[in-house]
């Protein structure tokens, strides 16, 4: 590939994928005029991967070749009519082994035949077309004619000497069928990705992958999820947070002077809050409540109750919740379990969060998360790699996490995930006056001051409403306290009993 005048490119020259989430991984696409290798199992989507590459080349109005050495050219445009393309202006090559070719060669092997017969075929079509991408599919294929190892490193060292002449370049597909991890190939490669595919016992199999190596450029590590979608590969890369520089937070308030006092005059943005507690106490309906603020964009990640009750419930309580959504200020949305993969969650979070704006993040719960998304090993990383995203953009974060078992000391979660949040606030059922009640305190705060108090609260027609200090009872915690004084509990309807 050269330019007007006849110059070849920079040698920092790059190419876009077509996907651009690759992209932001390779720092702006592959090195030009290089020789990169794909790697992964069958139906990882690398036929896909380098059918988007070889269309961003059409679009610019590069000459482009697509060799097929396993799958017939009719097969490949079914593949492309599957996500709408069409690969008119992309130059196909079909290279198949002929059956009962063996008895036309005496004195050579059949398969050194076949083999410099497809190069040959390979090197006439790219001085015919001159193309600046070529796409190599797959070396399957040609590892099983080389027969030996070093044949087949040395073909493909041939292969790269000739494309580096050519301002070529070429992405070598592997299946890796041959059942061993060839390094060598690795080695001649100038970047190396992989694709991987993890199938679960329910939900779609979660796909990632991973750039080995790219010689020259400060790619981005680890592992990246990814889906194919009608339309081709689409890509999460792993959420960087950007530091804006130092920023004092700023407390959002919920409308309740006790619960806001409790919190020490709310939550504050920037932070992430955890709303802990048994099953049933109100943990949701009191982190609604700073989502419910007019004027403040907020979305709600729904991943146990079904969209439709959750608004139904508030709007109950008085939150106005379908006067928010219909303005836009409020957005739901009920994951499905299996339906995503951890980085395409954070992703569409960091959607609402950049494109709509949304100042307030509810996910509702990280039980429901845990189950719902298939996240291997690691099941918080992910999160907490949101959650310093959203503290970065000046977010307020609720989270909700569910304790097993009702009452008394021994109440474990699934995961200890206090370090994930920068404030957590504790609810709790207690049995006082013969009838089960409920009770809310902060635990911890890092951002600042909070009452170290417990209050008692009840959740009504009229919303949420928070009582005196309990100072006369003591083990509040445990679900079964010490009655020390003659301080009136709370009616169902908010009011002190007298």
């Amino acid at each position: 590939m050269t330019d007007r005048d006849g110059v070849p490119p920079p040698a920092d020259t790059r190419l876009l994928t077509g996907i651009p989430g690759l992209d932001m991984l390779l720092s702006g696409g592959l090195p030009a005029n290089r020789l990169h290798l794909i790697e992964g199992d069958p139906g990882t989507g690398k036929t896909t991967l380098a059918l988007q590459f070889l269309l961003e080349g059409r679009a610019k109005g590069e000459s482009c070749l697509y060799v097929t050495l396993s799958e017939t050219a009719n097969e490949l445009r079914g593949i492309a009519a599957s996500h709408g393309w069409s690969l008119d202006g992309i130059n196909v090559l079909e290279l198949a082994r002929a059956e009962g070719s063996a008895e036309q060669y005496t004195l050579y092997h059949p398969s050194e035949i076949e083999l410099g017969d497809m190069v040959r075929s390979v090197l006439d079509a790219t001085d015919r077309l001159r193309p600046t991408r070529v796409v190599l599919d797959s070396l399957s294929e040609m590892r099983l004619l080389a027969r030996e190892p070093l044949r087949y490193r040395r073909q493909i060292l041939s292969l790269k000497e000739y494309f580096s002449t050519r301002d070529t370049t070429v992405l070598l597909l592997d299946d890796r069928t041959s059942g061993e991890h060839d390094l060598q190939l690795q080695s001649l490669a100038h970047g190396v990705v992989r694709l991987e595919q993890t199938p679960f016992d329910y939900g779609r199999a979660r796909r990632r992958m991973r750039i080995i190596k790219i010689r020259g450029v400060a790619a981005t590590e680890g592992f990246h999820d990814f889906k194919i979608a009608r339309g081709g590969l689409v890509v999460y890369p792993q959420l960087v947070p950007r530091t804006e520089g130092a920023r004092v937070p700023t407390a959002m308030r919920s409308g309740i002077a006790e619960l806001d006092s409790l919190l020490g005059g709310g939550v504050s943005r920037g932070t992430c809050t955890l709303f802990l507690g048994p099953a049933g106490v109100g943990k949701s309906t009191v982190a609604a409540q700073y989502a419910m603020m007019p004027d403040v964009p907020a979305a709600a990640f729904l991943f146990d109750e079904r969209r439709a009750t959750f608004v139904d419930r508030c709007h109950a309580l008085g939150m106005k919740v379908k006067d928010r959504l219909a303005s836009g200020g409020l957005r739901i949305e009920q994951i499905e379990p299996g339906e995503l993969s951890p980085g395409e969650f954070a992703h569409r979070v960091r959607d609402c969060v950049d494109r709509e704006n949304c100042r307030v993040v509810l996910i509702d719960s990280l039980n429901g998360y845990l189950n719902a998304i298939p996240s291997g090993h690691s099941p918080l990383v992910r999160m907490h790699e949101l959650i310093a995203y959203l503290n970065e953009r000046n977010v307020v974060t609720l989270l909700i996490m569910a304790q097993h078992g009702m009452m008394g000391t021994q109440m474990p979660v699934p995961l200890d995930v206090s370090y994930l949040a920068d404030a957590v606030v504790m609810l709790r059922y207690f049995e006082a006056d013969g009838m089960v009640r409920k009770a809310i305190s902060v635990v911890k705060k890092r951002t600042g001051s909070h009452e170290t108090s417990i209050r008692e609260f009840v959740v009504g027609p009229g919303g949420v409403r928070l009582g005196e200090p309990l100072t006369q009872f003591q083990g509040v915690m445990s679900g079964v306290p010490t009655y020390r004084g003659n301080l009136p509990l709370m009616r169902n309807d908010g009011t002190n009993r007298g």
